[in-house]
């Protein structure tokens, strides 16, 4: 009898284990307990409870966050895994699934149909929070953001009853929700085989690389292309990878030609089918790192903000104020987008203006241990205010005004900066919607209580 206590007892913080923790081991807390809602009735009487209780709270869904609280807590955590259904329907060409997925399980649901979703680039990518945050997609070039292709979604209010959201029947929530999504519908577009794949590059390479990618970046305009190129410090060395995508079996001539003919250390480019190409883009080199994401917005890429993206790679802080850490990884990515990508949907919270499209570049800082928190805090904030100052040298003075990523924005980013002149309308909803601000109670952006 005690045995099986015994593995009874195993098998329950196995499961609580795997409902706390994040992709960064910095982003994982301890929660009093964790609760799996198994139907939107389940989160509305959680909500309810917690709400008369004023028990912190998180909700977890892919566990991808970078930013420490705002998926995690030391009250309750409301693990998002039992919705993990995934339900195409031909007609209508939506797809309907829940939000404990990652985007790795709507793509294997999608393929044998030959169709797809504006979704994650890489595995392991939750859907919640990357949705809701706006997405950038391998897709978006040709159908915008992922939040431009949501067509419904169920939302338990934080008073703890449901509502079936669609821009029609409720589009101040459409705009910008209050509560907890328990399902998305998307639209699905058809989609056939792919040339895509990861080229790594050493570090003498990275001159060739960036000028291939300035030139991608400013003269290529097919919407079916796109690139992911990072300056990555990893084991004491620069290197860079570049990740190409074409959206079809074979891309035209002269779009790769540039990153083809640089010398390369890997490769695993090649004709594929979608759901292959994402199940390789795995991140698990930075997997069990401590980890922060930030932004700098930019109008458009140019030789000097390629250049002090690899001047910060190189910067001597790393060597000089970190020389003890034994483990880190510094990557700063490039990721060029249409001028166009803005056209497909809106309006939205993010990005609160579509007028003109800016481009999210990504810091990612990766370390080992929690002593080097606060230095790596800094450092990263002060990275991505270099490359500001560079964009604004240079003339790109829109990027004041320009909406921060929210899912790359690192703590302590102003909300104005993420939600600009939509944050008085989500003032105005929370008042509506959450008078008692039990959303409060959980992690994540802050909007703050009507006056």
């Amino acid at each position: 009898m005690l045995f099986k206590k015994l593995i009874s007892r195993i098998a329950a913080d196995s499961q609580y284990l795997h409902d706390i923790s994040h992709y960064a081991t910095s982003s994982t807390e301890d929660s009093v307990c964790s609760v799996e809602p198994g139907t939107a009735e389940d989160v509305g009487i959680i909500l309810q409870i917690l709400g008369e209780n004023q028990t912190p709270f998180a909700v977890k869904d892919g566990g991808h966050i970078m930013n420490p609280g705002y998926s995690s807590t030391p009250g309750v955590t409301i693990a998002m895994t039992r919705f993990n259904t995934v339900n195409y329907d031909s007609d209508t060409e939506t797809v309907a699934f829940g939000t404990g997925l990652v985007w790795d399980d709507v793509y294997k649901a999608l393929d044998p149909y030959n169709v797809n979703v504006v979704g994650g680039r890489v595995s392991g990518i939750g859907v919640s929070g990357y949705t809701l945050g706006g997405g950038y997609s391998w897709l978006t070039n040709q159908y915008g953001l992922t939040l431009d292709t949501i067509q419904a979604f169920e939302l338990v209010l934080p008073n703890g009853s449901i509502v079936n959201v669609t821009d029609s029947n409720n589009p101040d929530l459409f705009y910008g929700l209050k509560g907890i999504v328990t399902t998305f519908i998307l639209r699905t577009f058809p989609q056939g085989e792919v040339w895509a794949g990861q080229v790594t590059y050493s570090g003498a390479e990275v001159q060739a690389v960036t000028d291939a990618t300035y030139n991608f970046a400013n003269y290529v305009v097919d919407p079916k292309a796109a690139i992911i190129t990072t300056y990555d410090y990893i084991g004491g060395a620069l290197v860079s990878s570049v990740i190409m995508f074409y959206d079809a079996p074979t891309p035209p001539a002269g779009i790769f030609d540039e990153f083809i003919a640089v010398p390369s250390l890997a490769s695993t480019v090649s004709t594929q089918s979608f759901l292959s190409f994402i199940l390789s883009s795995v991140e698990e080199v930075s997997l069990n790192c401590r980890g922060l994401y930030h932004t700098a917005p930019v109008e458009r890429i140019t030789p000097g903000i390629l250049e002090e993206a690899i001047a910060l790679i190189e910067c001597q802080f790393w060597y000089n104020e970190l020389q003890d850490q034994s483990a880190y990884i510094i990557s700063i990515d490039i990721e060029p987008f249409l001028p166009t990508i803005l056209d497909h949907g809106g309006p939205s919270a993010y990005p609160y203006t579509r007028v003109q499209r800016f481009l999210p570049l990504n810091l990612y800082f990766g370390w080992v241990h929690p002593q080097y928190d606060a230095e790596f805090y800094d450092a990263i904030v002060a990275s991505a205010s270099s490359l500001t100052t560079v964009a604004l040298a240079e003339g790109q003075t829109a990027i004041l005004f320009a909406p921060h990523y929210p899912n790359y924005a690192v703590y302590g980013t102003p909300l104005s900066s993420i939600y600009g002149t939509a944050l008085s309308e989500l003032t105005t909803l929370k008042g509506l919607y959450d008078p008692m601000s039990i959303m409060g109670l959980a992690g994540g952006w802050k909007v703050p209580n009507p006056m």
